[in-house]
């Protein structure tokens, strides 16, 4: 079955107002083109989840998409915080943000439990933390076999999970490769998957590899193709991470009516990735296109 869609096309069919929005990548592949596709289609009431939320959910927060952050640590890595994050907490703008933060095990544990379809996950490591004592979803049990208090926390269905990688077949066997996150226990725990990818293959490609398949087509709703679409996070083998962009941010985000002159020349006034990508430049395409090393192909013979 052929799931390919344009991403206009897919975050119209599969996010809606009021969902609850995974958007995974652990500093690789973090698909921002999805982010500024729904911030263009103005989704509102979204709680958002994601394991260290940087400058795309910062960004989801400052165009008012977002009611609730499900999260652990937040900040604009190496430089400090999330200055649309803070104007939401502190003051209400653009909207009252409500928080739930835990461990970063704490929400893999929480997506894992949702992926295994079990109400809940065991785990240790919130002694001498004070979230539990912010956080009521933190609880304890007794342990059947030894008797011991283990935190749990509960399972986590993300209504739709979106993820970036490197490529895909049509029908939605979808590959990755260098850093891993969390991106396979969050497509497994959503009712709605969709990934986005710098190339379409042909599936004799994802078959001659198989291990590299990290999401089976069964569990993808929609393919998007759009390349360059986690920048300015990076893609391995396909471009580098853009320090100057995050480094940018920081300045960027401080005021909000600087912030909204971001919006209309980067999000609002471009119709879609590629049109983004040819505002990027030439020269910003060509310092950050990855140069290639090429791993050695394996025999799966028998």
């Amino acid at each position: 079955m052929n799931k390919v869609m344009t991403m206009r096309e897919a975050i119209s069919r599969f996010v809606h107002d009021g969902d609850l929005v995974v958007i995974e990548g652990f500093t690789h592949l973090i698909c921002f083109a999805a982010a500024h596709e729904i911030i263009r289609q103005k989704r509102r009431d979204l709680t958002l989840c994601r394991l260290t939320p940087d400058l795309i959910y910062d960004q989801l927060i400052a165009a008012g998409c977002a009611r609730k952050l499900i999260f652990s640590w937040a900040g604009n890595p190496g430089l400090g915080s999330l200055h649309a994050l803070r104007r939401a907490v502190e003051r209400a703008e653009p909207a009252p943000l409500e928080l739930e933060e835990y461990s970063h095990f704490g929400l893999v544990a929480r997506m894992s439990a949702g992926a295994a379809n079990l109400p809940f996950w065991p785990l240790r490591n919130y002694r001498g933390s004070d979230l539990p004592a912010v956080n009521p979803q933190i609880r304890t049990v007794e342990c059947p076999y030894t008797g011991e208090a283990l935190a749990t926390v509960p399972a986590l269905n993300p209504d739709v999970t979106i993820v970036h990688a490197q490529r895909a077949d049509a029908s939605g066997d979808t590959q990755i490769w260098g850093l891993y996150g969390v991106q396979k226990e969050a497509a497994f725990a959503a009712k709605r998957v969709i990934v986005v990818v710098e190339e379409i293959v042909e599936e004799s490609v994802i078959r001659a590899d198989p291990n590299r398949t990290v999401f089976p087509g069964f569990i993808v709703d929609a393919v998007v193709h759009e390349p360059w679409g986690a920048h300015p996070s990076y893609a391995q083998g396909y471009y580098d991470r853009d320090n100057e962009y995050y480094v940018a941010w920081d300045e960027q985000s401080r005021e909000t009516e600087r912030l909204e002159r971001w919006f209309k020349e980067w999000v609002y006034g471009v119709a879609d990735r590629a049109e983004y990508v040819k505002r990027l430049g030439s020269e910003t395409v060509a310092r950050l296109s990855a140069k290639p090393r090429i791993s050695a192909g394996v025999n799966y013979g028998y």
